[in-house]
């Protein structure tokens, strides 16, 4: 079954969460560390569903795992054995799924399994760029095991995101059809402008060649400045008739060196009308988001309804 099919029946559009690292880091965590968002599943996971629960409660319908940076290796690294870090990938889908069962709203809640780009686990800004001169073979060997670990968790979707080429969202569909469970995924890339990815793909090309793939659920965009989605929307529909995601960041921007953000933020849910209209049926927030704006993508919602 493919849930977000199944739930876009009942409502004009689909509700995401918002940013986790930087809301954990809004209630004191701090997350300037290699694991990022991941090093709270070991310090402190009852945040980490408390965030989720906070998510939930401002009207996400999809709540997605703080497993954006977690890898076997990055956990090794920390002093954990192999079955402790599978441990504690599957934890960050439970506790997606745990702050979902207490939640209540029009759509059953949904958890949605990250799995980062290669970049992230470089944990050095590469993603935002692409630029980690590995080969598609390369990248479905280092995705693998994880879409493995997490896929045991059950989650509803899998959420394959912040990806920069389409090199490695090809590399993540050749395993998730061999390790994925027959989970439906969305994929959506980082992008640099309102036509193209960080690595320079233009989105339309991306949206052609993943339609193709039938565990795509959903394309997209996530982590860009708000001022490009309106025109990546567009230009991906050319491409695809799937569900279009996208969850973009406030517009700051990451110095991957010193792991600070810069610049001002935008009033984010302003654009949300403009994002529907020009075709988006999943909305919601990345970095820098918060539950206010999940709220605000949620009331705009509720006033469609009426």
């Amino acid at each position: 079954m493919n849930p977000i099919a199944e739930a876009l029946k009942k409502e004009p559009f689909l509700v995401l969460d918002g940013a986790m690292g930087t809301e954990l880091d809004a209630r004191g965590f701090d997350v300037t560390d290699p694991l990022w968002s991941a090093k709270a599943l070991f310090e402190r996971p009852e945040l980490i569903q408390s965030v989720h629960a906070d998510y939930f409660a401002a009207g996400a319908d999809v709540g997605t795992s703080a497993s954006y940076q977690a890898t076997v290796d990055g956990f090794e690294s920390r002093g954990f054995s192999r079955d402790e870090a599978r441990e504690l990938m599957v934890r960050s889908v439970r506790l997606v799924q745990a702050a979902g069962a207490a939640a209540t709203g029009p759509i059953a809640p949904m958890a949605a399994a990250s799995i980062g780009p290669y970049g992230a686990y470089l944990a050095d800004g590469s993603e935002y760029t692409g630029d980690y001169g590995k080969s598609r073979a390369e990248l479905a060997d280092f995705h693998a095991e994880r879409a493995s670990i997490l896929a045991s968790a059950e989650p509803d979707l899998f959420a394959c995101e912040t990806i920069p080429l389409l090199e490695e969202a090809l590399a993540e569909c050749e395993v998730l059809r061999r390790y994925g469970e027959g989970i439906p995924a969305w994929v959506s890339f980082s992008c640099a402008d309102g036509l193209h990815t960080n690595a320079g793909d233009d989105v339309r090309d991306c949206a052609r060649v993943l339609d193709r793939e039938p565990q795509v659920a959903a394309l997209g965009i996530n982590c860009t400045a708000p001022d490009y989605v309106a025109s990546l929307i567009r230009r991906m529909r050319e491409g695809t008739e799937k569900p279009i995601v996208v969850y973009p960041n406030t517009g700051e921007v990451y110095d991957g060196k010193t792991k600070t953000w810069h610049g001002n933020g935008v009033s984010y849910t302003d654009y949300v009308k403009d994002w529907h209209r020009a075709g988006a049926t999943l909305i919601g927030g990345c970095c820098r988001t918060s539950p206010k704006d999940i709220r605000a993508i949620a009331a705009y919602r509720k006033n469609l309804r009426k």
